[in-house]
């Protein structure tokens, strides 16, 4: 049983007397099952308050580097600015980079900007391109590492994820609209909101694969990227419904939603079957109104704190290593949003 205590100390955690710990320790006989349980909690806990003296007074300065709408970005600035004074007693100092419209070659530069200044992470959502990830490798290599958020790059350096399973969400998007279309004829159509944002993709391929199993004759039509701007959405939403005035459900993965329904009311089918992402302030009011069914989302204050913790465990602040869990995906209706969604 690996540890960094004396004998000693563990018996004086665990209540029990030296000699135990020791035949404990060494695998002897004589010890029943529940003291020895009790001298390796002893451990575990002395490995926790020891973590807790290490990080006193120690200051984590870390990069949060996104590329989405104004509205994700800023959600996921809140998020984090809630969780961080939860990390005491390590303190965390964050920079934000935040931009709706960023080329490869902008964020490969702020990137690069941060690998010369020197940080001690960065969490990052960007599109899964080359230059991206050859950035990710250089800040790798200089000791800084990355936990991408949200959208993945898993064919980088990058330390790990945090964020929902994106196909996944895309399954349960195609799920609940077979079931509220039910026998309605009609095609659907689904909107990204960036070509090369790699969570969007999975979440399109969850989408695809699973109305196919579930209702193989209907056709999905694909809006050009929006970039999840309410006015871009509203125009090629537009365009579809020209095409196809028999749009029976449309499956926003990238947002503009408000412009999604703008054209939609416009055109008289009040009747089609809206689902998006996120529980912002706009998608609640479009819930809350009628002109969403259901929001896919899922906790960004999880994803901050398992992000931070990442960093932590790599620069040895925690004990052991921890790989993060998948968001959980939260499904959001009229009836269950939380009382502070739409304020």
């Amino acid at each position: 049983m690996a540890h960094r205590f004396s004998i000693r100390d563990i018996a004086r955690q665990a209540g029990v007397s030296e000699a135990t710990v020791d035949r404990v320790l060494h695998g002897r006989t004589g010890v029943r099952p529940s003291t020895a349980g009790q001298v390796g909690r002893a451990i575990q806990e002395l490995e926790t308050q020891q973590a807790q003296l290490e990080l006193s007074g120690r200051t984590f300065v870390i990069d949060v580097v996104v590329d989405a709408p104004s509205r994700f970005s800023h959600a996921m600035r809140a998020a984090l600015e809630a969780e961080l004074p939860l990390l005491r007693p390590a303190a965390f100092r964050a920079r934000f980079h935040l931009s709706q419209h960023w080329s490869e070659g902008e964020c490969v530069e702020q990137l690069d900007k941060i690998a010369r200044r020197g940080s001690h992470g960065v969490l990052l959502k960007a599109t899964d391109s080359p230059g991206v990830a050859e950035a990710v490798g250089m800040l790798s290599g200089r000791g800084i590492p990355v936990v991408t958020v949200v959208t993945d790059l898993p064919s980088t350096a990058r330390i790990t994820y945090v964020g929902p399973d994106n196909r996944a969400a895309g399954s349960t998007a195609a799920y609940l609209m077979c079931a509220w279309l039910g026998d309605r004829p009609g095609d659907v159509a689904l909107t990204v909101s960036k070509d090369g944002f790699r969570g969007e993709e999975e979440r399109e391929m969850g989408f695809r694969a699973t109305l196919r199993k579930l209702a193989p004759t209907r056709i999905i039509h694909e809006l050009p990227d929006s970039e999840g701007m309410d006015g871009a959405a509203e125009q090629y939403m537009e365009q579809m419904l020209a095409r196809h005035s028999d749009l029976a459900g449309v499956y926003s993965i990238g947002g503009g939603n408000s412009g999604l329904v703008r054209a939609i009311q416009r055109a008289g089918s009040p009747g089609t079957v809206v689902i998006g992402h996120d529980l912002n302030k706009e998608n609640s009011l479009l819930l809350l109104g009628g002109a969403l069914h259901a929001v896919l989302g899922h906790n960004l204050r999880s994803d901050m704190h398992a992000a931070c913790r990442a960093l932590m465990h790599y620069h040895r602040a925690l004990p052991g290593s921890h790989e993060p869990e998948r968001s959980p995906i939260e499904i959001h209706t009229p009836y269950n949003l939380p009382a502070a969604a739409a304020q």
